[in-house]
């Protein structure tokens, strides 16, 4: 990260961590201090392997970035959101509707549940942040976006394509290789903040502010904060916070790594709902990094992998055929252009879905 002549920004205050009693899903903490070393990195890859399989979500620490580093952050966060005119804003909207997630969505844009509105926003910045133009107050603090960017490449998502891949058995860069910096994707990172609702939108929403969902891409590399929303679907069926750990990362797989991996690593489910009583007068500002493969990386399962071949139910597919797998950039267009905009199917198991590219995409209250 720059450590000069950096523009002065206002420091983002952040809500202090809840006192309440609340039910948290027991994560996994890879140190990834560990990383350097090869039997450091087995012991990570041992680690993963077993998160992906049991609840899908785990932290990392000591990932490389300060505690003061990880704040400038959110300040710059709360620049975009707080700090750009809501006129200028809808001169830089992420065209949502074609598939395309880059630039501001704005709140009440997507249903929730019950005829409420969303009530949050996010600037999504490519992590190539010459793919697009910025609005002026965030145009000073692009280098410091950059280089946050790039630490999460290639300091945090390449080290982990490597443990996913060592996990089934494949040659280390095998994952690696469908995540270059260079290409056509859309790995970005998203600056985002929930506002309180109304007591009304609670209720007709169930307090609910963002369905259970799984995520596009590979990975997706939340920058933990204080305000406690994000819950996990278990495996016992029950939903339980992730509980908010100081300059930890939150990291959970997606569905292009379900695919690549034929099953082997399932997309967790998630969601966001209200926070608990003494944080509801708090904005939720977050920082996350969502990670795709390049867009034209065809999302079939390594079947070469040993552990795939050895495994009693075979590789799992959510396509009748190979040939039929989306690219990485059918797979985020059709979800993105779709995600709280159409019409989903009631299913007699109370979960609702929606058909993107053959392949039922699922929800959860």
């Amino acid at each position: 990260m720059p450590s000069v002549a950096l523009p002065v920004i206002r420091h983002y205050i952040a809500a202090p961590p809840t006192r309440e009693k609340l039910d948290y899903a027991d994560l996994a903490i890879l140190d990834f201090s560990k990383i350097g070393t090869p039997e450091g990195h087995a012991e990570l890859s041992v680690q993963l392997r077993d998160a992906m399989t049991t609840n899908g979500f785990f932290y990392i620490v000591n990932h490389g970035l300060t505690q003061a580093e990880n704040d400038r952050m959110f300040d710059i966060t709360d620049v975009a959101l707080c700090g750009v005119p809501e006129e200028e804003k809808r001169n830089y909207l992420a065209n949502i509707s074609d598939g395309s997630n880059e630039g501001y969505k704005l709140r009440a844009y997507l249903h929730i549940d019950g005829g409420v509105r969303d009530q949050f926003e996010y600037y999504n910045i490519n992590e190539d942040i010459s793919c697009k133009q910025h609005p002026k107050a965030v145009r000073p603090l692009l280098p410091e976006v950059a280089e946050f960017a790039k630490f999460n490449h290639y300091r945090i998502l390449h080290p982990l394509m490597r443990l996913f891949a060592l996990g089934l058995e494949l040659p280390e860069d095998t994952f690696v290789n469908m995540h270059n910096f260079e290409a056509v994707g859309e790995s970005y990172v998203r600056m985002m903040k929930y506002y309180p609702r109304s007591a009304d939108d609670e209720v007709n929403a169930k307090q609910v502010w963002l369905k259970g969902h799984t995520d596009i891409g590979t990975v997706t590399i939340l920058w933990s904060q204080p305000v406690t929303s994000l819950q996990v679907l278990m495996p016992d069926g029950q939903w339980r916070y992730v509980r908010h750990i100081d300059n930890a990362l939150v990291v959970n797989s997606g569905d292009a790594m379900e695919f690549l991996s034929g099953g082997f690593y399932k997309p967790t489910v998630h969601r966001v709902v209200q926070p608990p009583q003494d944080q509801r007068g708090y904005n939720r500002l977050s920082v996350i990094f969502f990670a795709m493969t390049d867009d034209n990386v065809k999302l079939v399962p390594r079947a070469e992998s040993p552990v795939l071949q050895n495994l009693k139910h075979g590789v799992q597919r959510r396509w009748a055929d190979d040939a039929d797998a989306p690219t990485m950039e059918a797979w985020r267009k059709g979800v993105t252009s779709t995600y709280g905009l159409v019409e989903l199917k009631k299913k007699e198991d109370g979960t609702e879905e929606n058909i993107v590219n053959g392949i039922a995409v699922k929800y959860y209250s």
